[in-house]
This record gives C-alpha cells, structure tokens and sequence, in this order.
C-alpha cells in the first residue's frame, strides 16, 4: 500500500485546509481588501503547500526509495534521514 492511501485521512484533511486558504485569498480579492492582507493569505497558504510537498516527499523517501519490506541498512536509514532533513530545511 502506497503511503498516500496510508496517510490519506490526514493528507485531505491539509488539502481541505489549503481549500479553506484559497478561498480566503479570493474572498479577500472580492472583498477588494489592502494588498498586504492579500499577500499574507497567499504567504499562509504557500507555507501549508510547503508543508503537504514536504509531508508527501517524506513518505515518497520512507516507502519507495527505502524498500519498506526490508530493514534498510543503517547507511541507508541515515542517508534517508539526512535527505529528509535537507528537504524540510530547502522547503522552509
């Protein structure tokens, strides 16, 4: 079993979030409100994209790259946690 079918619950429920976040942009666009509350809706929203693409990306390493029907080796499961923390500190 893919790892989105596994984490499916928690992962629509971020997109149901980012959903909330968009419409938010556009009812501030239809609002015609300032352009700095407007830019902080989308500064919001990029972060919780940034924090999905990280999430997924994570189980993408642990699940796909690792074989998970096998104990990786303990260079495999450190290069594994290294690539995993150079992705979360690239994507912050």
């Amino acid at each position: 079993m893919g790892h989105t079918i596994k984490d499916k619950k928690r992962l629509l429920a971020r997109i149901r979030r980012i959903a909330g976040q968009v419409r938010g942009i556009e009812k501030a666009l239809d609002e015609e409100r300032d352009c700095t509350a407007v830019l902080q809706q989308i500064t919001s929203c990029r972060g919780a994209m940034t924090g999905l693409m990280i999430e997924v990306l994570e189980g993408h390493i642990r699940m796909h790259v690792l074989d998970p029907d096998r104990k990786p080796t303990a260079a495999q499961a450190t290069a594994a946690e290294e690539l995993v923390d150079v992705i979360r500190s690239y994507l912050k």
